[in-house]
């Protein structure tokens, strides 16, 4: 086979892939897994009655779904879910969800950078709400990504949560999307209390939804603002932002954590959390790096960049925090800062 042929032969299996993600999503953000799980067995007219969906789309959908090995053959006319199909449910144990959800958002942000790229138009986050079926969606697959590793590896390493938790204080999440972060302190830490602030309203309902069905809702609160104009009911003895710094970064990063530094108690901390952008370019030939590239150019079209955990450190010490302490994960990828107030807000006002 000719180098030509060779390539040419991999690009349609990866396109392949894609195919398959994409008839994936469609049967997530139509509960189509879910639904066909709880009726064990079912001819797709059936499924599409179940579901509430309209019976022709159902029945081309059982089509490329057993095309695709998400369905097999049942008695009869009759699907039912295959391991992979079931593993696609949203509450299966570690779903696989995210991947369609993930899958179907790139293709979206790779559309908007080749149409914007003439102009350089940034037309910002709003992108993400383009798509009416992405949104809903956007938190969740956060969430089935991120909450299992920050459960089980990066809160038990940050000793700040355990702090907080003895004080019975408040932490706030900025960019909170559907309330995980939360959610996964408030089960750890029993004392914590929490606010989360985003600004899709879509988050916040889902977010407080879910904090409500899991009993945090005393602990728990969620807001539609805007991390820029923040205004807090009481300071925070914690201020989160996960994968949201980045967001805000090119808007006046200075100005923006000297306003963030006044909202944190006297020896308080902000925790950022970002992917962590390499020093040397040659990292992103790395495996699994190369996903960190495409994101910086879906990034660009909402009017951010990816920042490394040194710069991010050293921007929170030029605001005056007192000390900026940096936590790798994921061999690298991933950076967790916690950056500590004075003691004295005094002295930061003097160092700032």
């Amino acid at each position: 086979m000719t180098m030509t042929a060779d390539l040419k032969a991999r690009f349609q299996a990866q396109a392949q892939g894609a195919m398959v993600l994409y008839v994936g999503y469609i049967g997530v953000v139509n509960r189509l897994f879910e639904t066909l799980a709880r009726l064990g067995a079912a001819e797709s007219d059936a499924l599409a009655a179940a579901a509430g969906k309209d019976a022709g789309y159902v029945r081309r959908w059982c089509d490329a779904a057993y095309a695709t090995g998400y369905l097999e053959d049942a008695e009869g006319a009759r699907f039912r879910l295959s391991a992979i199909g079931a593993a696609m449910r949203p509450d299966a144990p570690e779903t696989l969800m995210p991947v369609a959800v993930q899958a179907m958002l790139s293709a979206h942000m790779a559309e908007r950078a080749a149409g914007l790229m003439p102009s350089g138009a940034r037309p910002g986050e709003q992108v993400l709400a383009e798509c009416e079926t992405l949104l809903p969606w956007f938190g969740p697959m956060l969430e089935a990504s991120y909450a299992p590793v920050f459960e089980t590896t990066i809160s038990p390493a940050i000793p700040i949560f355990s702090e907080i938790d003895r004080q019975a204080g408040l932490a706030v999440d900025l960019g909170c999307g559907n309330g995980w972060y939360l959610r996964v302190l408030a089960r750890r830490y029993p004392h914590l209390r929490g606010l989360g602030v985003d600004g899709f309203a879509e988050n916040i309902a889902q977010a407080t939804t879910l904090a409500e069905t899991e009993g945090f809702g005393a602990r728990l609160s969620f807001a539609v603002g805007d991390a820029h104009h923040l205004a807090l009911p009481e300071p925070a003895d914690l201020i989160a932002m996960n994968r949201a710094l980045h967001h805000v970064w090119e808007g006046g990063i200075a100005r923006f954590l000297d306003r963030l530094r006044g909202q944190i108690k006297p020896g308080g901390a902000a925790v950022i959390w970002e992917p962590n952008w390499p020093a040397e370019r040659a990292a992103l030939r790395k495996p699994g790096w190369a996903r960190l590239a495409f994101q910086n150019l879906t990034e660009h079209v909402q009017g951010n960049h990816l920042l490394g955990a040194e710069e991010i450190a050293a921007a929170f010490l030029a605001a005056g925090f007192a000390e900026a302490t940096t936590h790798l994960f994921a061999e690298g990828k991933e950076a967790v800062i916690v950056a500590r107030t004075p003691k004295d807000h005094r002295t930061a006002g003097q160092r700032a």
